[in-house]
């Protein structure tokens, strides 16, 4: 692969780059000896300078253009009117940073640290470390003998620079509203979820590896991944276009087809040839929902694309190269589904890498009052028509919802089609008691419906492990409660990870744990010996 061309970045230093134009090859200047090195090739240099400098900058960017003149020096004015300002200072180099907007793929930028005031260098490490500017330092000596070297030595640094907290808090500001982009406004007060919001936001404004999103159906993980690309483009983290596809829609060769593209006459019906969506998202991001669904084939040749960025269309033998980003969602146990051979283990090895597990919504009770918020505004935006909640109604509609029988089945989906209906049919915009009431009723019946599909799964499942005979005398306490230990079991790799899992809880308040004993002695209760 050729390499990617250099840009640099830096000031004009009216002290090291200036001086007596008359003798200014006498001495060594560090942007002109920057682009006249043989062992850095600099393709572009955007020297910034304020409008005093304007002349000596014009000047400067000539005698570079004369000793590399395969380098384009573009001239850059920048409105600083103190460059000891930090305040001034770090605004207008955040706009630059925003204006230019370097593209790593493409690039690689070079910060040059060595030219303008010490503020200016300062104010360049941290859009640097912070990835605002997305590249690395370039710090330039002069020679120690200008007999012998002209040209002086260059470094490329990397330093740490969380200890300068005196601008810490634009970073702060910044980081805030990253995680308030990825929460989309809602002001969320479950610690747990806002703690996993804040490393999503760190992962995902520095890296393109694949991220995995796990939890429920319908618990966000679409729009959560939306909202990541959406946070990634405003960091100019990613360039290409973004495509989503729900893998447990498509099966054989509509997935192949859907995934990979085909060529013309690939199979029946292939009358033109299809690019497919990993070929689109070049230099984008694929959003894989439901990944888990995907056959072995599919499984086989994403892992390919994910390694080495190339794949066969279907019926065609030229290979096709796409660098994309994915991002996966399933509602599976995908570990436990390689342990059973039903998900490739090297897949689900190198897709999560960084891995999210969204939690149910009835996991956060202290939420569902500004989601319920959030949820009237968007259907009195869908409505187009104002529509409240009475002080009564509120009250109710959250003692509802967060008691416990209040299953929340569908997560966001029941409460976003419950606020719906209860918007669409509030007379006048006011959600009144009544409506509630009414709503909170069909929400109940159709759990009630849901859990006894669920529980006659949970039969099947406990027959299958209890000595013949034993499951009809157990009670539904029992049998609730034994199903979800077993789930629990099976989807571990051992019984000491499910019992991490099923006593987290009561284990912290133990002085010893033996989470293996005591969870084999409670199988044992039921004469269950073996889970396989």
């Amino acid at each position: 692969m050729a390499a990617k061309p250099t840009t640099v970045l830096g000031f004009y230093g009216s002290v090291l780059d200036g001086g007596p134009p008359d003798r200014r090859w006498d001495r060594w200047r560090p942007s002109v000896s920057l682009v006249g090195r043989d062992d850095l090739v600099v393709a572009k240099f955007v020297l910034m300078h304020d409008a005093r400098s304007r002349q000596a900058a014009v000047l400067a960017a000539g005698d570079m253009k004369q000793v590399s003149p395969e380098t384009e020096v573009v001239l850059r004015e920048v409105a600083i009117r103190d460059p000891w300002d930090f305040e001034e200072v770090y605004a207008c180099l955040h706009d630059v940073a925003d204006a230019l907007a370097f593209d790593p793929d493409r690039e690689d930028l070079l910060v040059h640290i060595t030219t303008g005031s010490h503020v200016q260098q300062i104010c360049l490490f941290l859009l640097t470390e912070s990835r605002r500017l997305p590249g690395r330092l370039v710090q330039t000596s002069p020679p120690r003998n200008r007999a012998v070297d002209r040209r002086g030595g260059f470094a490329i640094i990397d330093l740490d620079l969380s200890r300068y907290d005196r601008l810490a808090s634009r970073f702060e500001k910044e980081r805030r509203e990253g995680e308030s982009m990825l929460k989309a406004g809602i002001a969320t007060r479950n610690a747990a979820f806002n703690r996993m919001v804040a490393r999503i936001e760190q992962v995902a404004g520095a890296t393109r590896a694949p991220i995995l999103l796990l939890g429920p159906t319908g618990a966000g993980k679409s729009q959560l991944a939306r909202r990541i690309v959406e946070l990634k483009r405003q960091r100019h983290g990613v360039r290409g276009a973004f495509v989503e596809l729900n893998c447990a829609t498509l099966r054989g060769d509509a997935a192949m087809s859907a995934l990979f593209g085909h060529a013309k006459g690939a199979f029946t019906g292939a009358l033109t040839e299809r690019t497919g969506l990993l070929r689109s998202a070049d230099g984008g991001v694929v959003f894989l929902d439901e990944i888990g669904e995907l056959g072995a084939d599919e499984q086989a040749m994403l892992l390919r694309a994910l390694e080495e960025k190339r794949f066969l269309p279907m019926g065609s033998d030229k290979e096709v190269s796409s660098d994309f980003q994915l991002l996966a969602g399933t509602n599976r146990d995908l570990k436990a589904d390689a342990t059973a051979g039903r998900f490739r283990a090297d897949l689900l090895a190198r897709s999560d890498l960084w891995t999210f597990a969204l939690p149910p919504l009835r996991d956060r009770p202290e939420d569902f009052e500004p989601n319920l918020d959030f949820e009237l505004e968007a259907a009195s935006r869908t409505l187009n028509r104002r529509v409240t909640l009475s002080r009564e109604a509120r009250a109710a509609f959250l003692d509802f919802a967060t008691s416990p029988g209040a299953t929340w089945a569908g997560n966001f989906r029941d409460l976003n089609a419950a606020v719906m209906r209860l918007a669409t049919l509030a007379v006048g915009g006011r959600i009144t008691v009544e409506d509630v009431r009414e709503e909170t009723a069909r929400l109940s019946a159709s759990w009630a419906t849901a859990a006894a599909v669920a529980t006659a799964g949970d039969d099947d499942l406990l027959r299958e492990v209890l000595p013949p005979g034993t499951f009809e005398t157990l009670d539904r306490f029992d049998r609730v409660q034994l199903a979800d230990v077993v789930r629990v079991c099976r989807s571990s790799r051992s019984l000491a990870e499910a019992g991490r899992v099923l006593f987290a809880a009561s284990r912290t308040r133990r002085s010893t744990t033996n989470d293996t004993d005591r969870l084999r002695k409670y199988l044992a209760r039921f004469g269950i010996t073996s889970l396989r």
